[in-house]
Formats: C-alpha cells, structure tokens, sequence
C-alpha cells in the first residue's frame, strides 16, 4: 500500500476513534444510555453496515474468527461499563495505557526493537496524556478501573490479530457479525438482572447506532486495512493521539471550553506521537 495512502487511512482512522469516544460520552455520561444496551446496539449497527458493505467480497482467513469477536466484544462491554462510573479524562488514560502495554509488549516479544526515537516519542505523548487528564481527577473506582484496563487490553489484542487481515473490510465484518449476539445476550441478561442499564432513550439509540455504523464499522475496518502495513509499536504509539484529537471535537462539538491546558498537552500528546512515528518504515 503507498505510504500516501496508509497516512491518509491512519488520519481518517484515529478521527473515528475519537468519534467514538465523543458518542459515548455523550450517550453514557448524559443518561441516554444504559451500558448494556449502548454496547448491544453499537455492534448491532457495525454488524448490519459491514454485512450490507462486505457482500461479495472474498471470505477471510483465520485471524478473523471467534478470537477476534471475543476481543471485540471484550473491549466494548468493558469499555461502556468504566464510562458509566469514570471521569473522561481517567478513562482515556486507563484505556490507552493498557492498549500501549499490550501491543508493545507483544512487539517485544516477536522481536520488535523500536528505535529510541519511539520510546521519547512515546514518552512525550503519555506525559502530554497524563496532564491533559488527571489534574483535578479524584481516585477512580477500583471495578471501573479495572474494567478499562481489561477493554484497553482486549482492544490491543483485536489490532494484534488485524495486523494479520487480508482484507480488512472482510475481517471487521466478520468480528462485529459475530460479536453482535454477544451484545444482544448481554443486553437480554441487563434486562433481567440490572434494568438501568438495559434501558435507552431515543437519542442514546441514535447514538450507539451511530457509533456502530460509522465510527465502528467504518473505522474498525479502515485499522484493519492499514494494520498490516504497520509495525505493532508504530500503531500502539499511533493511538495515543486519540485523547487529544477527542478534546478538540469536544471544543468544536460539545461546546467544552479551551484551555492553555489542552493546548499544551494536546501540542504534547501530537508531537510525541510524531516523533515516534516519523519515517517509520510503511510494510509493503
């Protein structure tokens, strides 16, 4: 693939990742939604898009089976049951420290050495991270906590194994066709046992549909088009810049105010992760 076209791919990529994390703050931090149901809703959407989009196209290979589906089930469940009890900021941070734990531990372990240009780069942007996010934060929840670390491990394992896609649109489609009744089984079981966090409004509907479809489906795939071409430490160090490109949507979106704060850790956060990333080689 032209490195043209992977930058392009990543940039798209990152923005709905962002997107997703502006949905469910929306949704699950504004009452809209109930855990359960935004996360059955989310892979019910993402699962209806790509089987529309996916049609005709070859069958994957092995790296899309049940692995993949139970890691991305395990990392939307999780990641709609932290948001319900932790603070954005905290959230983000748990969530991408895990997902930076997991891939590059695993690029280690296959033998991967990232230059010291990465491991500065990578280091600028977790403190850039980390002012942008925990000045002012009380003490997370232990349960909330562990649940996002849990959902930023299990979300590195999904790019892990999308690292080995064929065909990415094909790969996405598959996990989210089967990560579908998962969710729906989880939302059934809500229904019996915690209610609230069965139920949803209209507008969280719309939310986690929206999420599913677009930010999901189509970002979901568009990672899996450009993970191969990747290294693991590259795309690990890539996610980073997702908090800050969030906290700027929610300056232009949701009306939050901009502080010299978000400047300067956001400014952090994204020169980091261009230094990490900067001339890392493009996999043919």
């Amino acid at each position: 693939m032209a490195r043209a076209r992977v930058v392009v791919l990543c940039a798209l990529t990152l923005c709905c990742f962002a997107a997703n994390s502006l949905l469910a703050r929306r949704a699950l931090g504004g009452a809209l939604s109930g855990a359960a149901s935004y996360t059955a809703l989310r892979l019910l959407a993402g699962a209806v898009v790509l089987f529309v989009i996916a049609r005709g196209r070859p069958r994957p290979g092995h790296e899309a089976g049940w692995p993949s589906a139970i890691a991305l089930f395990l990392y939307a469940a999780p990641f709609s049951l932290a948001y319900l009890r932790l603070p954005a900021g905290v959230g983000a941070l748990l969530l991408f420290g895990a997902v930076q734990a997991t891939m590059m531990g695993a690029a280690l372990a296959h033998g991967e050495r990232p230059p010291l240009r990465t491991w500065a780069g990578m280091a600028i942007a977790i403190c850039g991270l980390a002012g942008l996010t925990l000045p002012g934060a009380h003490a997370p929840s232990l349960a909330a906590a562990a649940a996002m670390l849990g959902a930023g491990a299990a979300w590195g394992w999904y790019s892990l194994r999308g690292r080995r896609a064929r065909d990415g649109i094909a790969a996405t489609a598959a996990a989210f066709l089967r990560a579908a009744p998962l969710g729906l089984a989880l939302w059934l079981a809500a229904a019996a046992i915690a209610p609230a966090q069965a139920a949803v409004t209209g507008p969280g509907a719309a939310l986690a549909i929206a999420s599913g479809a677009v930010a999901s489906g189509l970002g979901y795939s568009m990672w899996n088009m450009v993970l191969p071409h990747l290294r693991a430490s590259t795309a690990a160090v890539l996610q980073l810049s997702v908090p800050a490109l969030a906290a700027a949507g929610g300056v232009a979106l949701l009306g939050e105010r901009l502080t010299l704060r978000l400047v300067v850790c956001g400014s952090a956060i994204l020169g980091g992760v261009a230094l990490a990333v900067f001339r890392s080689r493009v996999r043919a």
